[in-house]
């Protein structure tokens, strides 16, 4: 079994590790990329799976020749692991998500995540399904929360399929287009890291717009009475 270290190396040299799968397993290996796509959306205890980078390297690995992969084939294949996956998520959020959220803690989920994904909904609607895609974390937990506060099926699954095809559609088109540019290939690592760090950027914005009116309801509640 691999270690955390080699995990994050294999993340890390995405393109690198996509090439060795696809000449080791062929093309079982569009399997193995819906299945990683799917777990990421529809299992609520693995939001830390590699999508967008995944996504990115995917397009890019799939227009160089002789690599195995084609992309008009894959695109469509993880279209509908992401579209699955959400709505297993959603099911799994109606039938437990209600005490899930109540509970004060959790064995398997994190409860700081699905507030913070609760506050999405709050700020965007059913908007957040499709918003969720870019968000790693909040794309994972989006559909679990829907669920749970018996979002309107109809309506979810619309967003789903919305939110699906953008994310499968701009991501892959990104490494397809930007991908076959030298100065990608030579710094593909500094790039898979680029992704990463502008996914995350909405959830550290928000972490910090939160701890900012937190303390300023703080100094609020603390100050004498007749200030401000």
């Amino acid at each position: 079994m691999a270690t955390f270290g080699e995990l994050i190396g294999m993340v890390r040299h995405l393109d690198k590790t996509l090439d060795q799968v696809t000449r080791d397993y062929g093309t079982t290996t569009y399997a193995i990329l819906g299945a990683i796509i799917f777990c990421e959306t529809g299992l609520v205890v693995l939001p830390f799976l590699p999508g967008d980078s995944l996504l990115f390297a995917c397009g890019a690995i799939s227009m160089r020749p002789g690599s195995g992969l084609n992309p008009w084939a894959l695109g469509p294949l993880l279209i509908v692991c992401a579209i699955a996956g959400d709505t297993l998520n959603y099911h799994v959020g109606k039938a437990i998500g209600p005490r899930v959220m109540k509970s004060e803690t959790s064995r398997w989920l994190n409860k700081k995540h699905l507030e913070k994904t609760h506050k999405f909904f709050e700020k965007y609607g059913g908007k957040t399904i499709i918003l969720a895609r870019f968000v790693p974390i909040v794309r994972t937990f989006a559909p679990f929360v829907a669920g749970a506060g018996a979002m309107n099926y109809s309506r979810f699954i619309l967003f789903n399929i919305v939110g699906a095809i953008a994310w499968v559609v701009s991501m892959m088109g990104a490494g397809m287009v930007f991908g076959q540019m030298d100065v990608v290939k030579k710094n593909f690592e500094l790039v898979v890291l680029g992704i990463i760090g502008l996914s995350v950027m909405p959830m550290v914005f928000e972490w910090w717009k939160a701890r900012a009116e937190a303390k300023a309801e703080a100094e609020k509640a603390g100050a004498p009475k007749g200030e401000g």
